[in-house]
């Protein structure tokens, strides 16, 4: 099946365009496939490869600095919210927000920038909604490193078409205790694991999140739990329970601060991290940020929660999120974006950029 997309028209079309093609994790192929003849044919001053379901395609102009755009090309599975609907100004339907309206931005750009001031790479990659160890970024930097490299890397995710700096960290815990069976009409002969999750749980309770501040950003900590198990049936004091905890640390605290800091809170506990993925620093000051930042206007925030800025801050570059769209609607049934939203990412990205 042959799918034309019009790159170089409207970005508010070409996001139209791009929500009406299915692609749920794992099911890019169409998609990917639409995205790469598009750039072949319209951008020729462009380099492009394919990896999997992902598409890269990069200038190699010889300029002093180089840009990686990156956005995923997938979505959460459909919910009644395909094909696209519109309303004055707007347009619904899943991947509006996460994050087709940000791949069209980027495509826009692919094809109407042949000579930008810095040199440009575009990564459409595949798989990010599920499983860390699927996502097409891990296997880019596995088998084509070079094209990740750069100066500063914009992912395209939802920002409200504000910069958001860095992310933050992530970790998951889980706190055992241990007790003694014994049937609960003689409850005093055995030990029960679950109440002695009650001084953790108090512990939460009483926790008072870190605030930090950097490159002008403010990072809200946060600690909560998640899920209790325990139990062995209605007449048996339990004799195991497990508090699972989920943390978000500022991208100050290296992993190992943030697991000695839950050492510490949790201490007498037994305590296994079971996830973990490091936050990214804003990194604002370095120039091509600080560029990207005058373009924009406005004041930057900090991002709270995790996206894969991370992975290109784990390759030593400045990382930023700044794409249409309010991200707490996404992976809802009402996701949609406002067209000036995409208008807006599209104009200032080309003033960065050119």
């Amino acid at each position: 099946m042959t799918i034309d997309l019009d790159l170089a028209g409207d970005p508010v079309e070409l996001t139209a365009a791009l929500v009406d093609i299915p692609s749920v994790s794992g099911e890019e192929a169409v998609l990917a496939s639409a995205v790469e003849d598009a750039l072949r044919a319209q951008a020729p001053h462009l380099s492009v490869t394919r990896s999997g379901n992902a598409v890269l395609a990069r200038t190699s102009l010889g300029r002093g600095s180089r840009v990686v755009l990156a956005g995923h090309l997938d979505t959460v599975p459909v919910n009644d919210n395909l094909p696209l609907r519109r309303t004055e100004g707007v347009l619904h339907g899943l991947g509006t927000v996460d994050m087709k309206s940000g791949d069209a931005v980027m495509l826009h750009l692919a094809a109407t920038l042949p000579a930008p001031r810095h040199d440009v790479t575009f990564v459409f990659y595949d798989c990010e909604e599920i499983e860390a160890d699927r996502n097409g970024l891990g296997r880019i930097e596995r088998e084509l490193p070079e094209w990740l490299h750069g100066d500063l890397a914009i992912v395209c995710e939802p920002s409200n078409a504000v910069v958001e700096a860095g992310c933050q960290g992530t970790m998951r815990i889980e706190v055992r205790t241990s007790g003694r069976r014994a049937h609960t009409a003689r409850g005093w002969m055995g030990s029960n694991a679950i109440h002695a999750l009650g001084d953790a749980l108090a512990v939460l309770v009483a926790y008072e999140p870190r605030q930090v501040d950097i490159d002008g950003c403010r990072y809200r900590e946060g600690l909560q739990a998640v899920r209790i198990e325990g139990g062995v049936s209605g007449n048996v004091v339990p004799d195991s329970a497990v508090l699972t905890v989920n943390h978000r640390f500022a991208p100050d605290r290296t992993p190992a601060a943030a697991e000695a800091h839950l050492r510490e809170v949790f201490a007498g506990y037994d305590v296994t991290v079971t996830d973990l993925a490091a936050g990214a620093l804003p990194g604002l000051s370095a120039p091509a940020a600080a560029e990207l930042v005058a373009a924009a206007g406005g004041t930057p925030v900090a991002k709270l929660g995790w996206t894969d800025v991370a992975r290109f801050a784990a390759l030593g570059m400045p990382a930023v999120n700044f794409g249409p769209g309010d991200p707490t609607l996404a992976h809802t049934q009402q996701e949609n974006v406002p067209v000036a939203d995409i208008t807006r990412c599209a104009a200032v990205l080309k003033e960065f950029l050119s």
